[in-house]
């Protein structure tokens, strides 16, 4: 059981561009580029909403 030789990984290659045509790759690539993009803008806007200090914040005195 040895390791895969250029012929397996060749045959594997045509047949996944058999599958899925030569038009599907760039697409489902693009829209896997898209997803990551948006998943970076989320991660942009959590680190720029300031997070509350519950020590910063001044103590509210009761009404009588």
């Amino acid at each position: 059981m040895g390791s895969f030789s250029i012929w397996h990984w060749l045959i594997v290659l045509v047949i996944v561009l058999l599958l899925f045509g030569t038009g599907k790759i760039p697409r489902l690539m693009g829209d896997m580029a898209k997803g990551v993009k948006a998943f970076k803008e989320g991660l942009k806007d959590d680190e720029a909403k300031p997070v509350a200090d519950s020590s910063q914040e001044t103590p509210v005195e009761p009404k009588h």
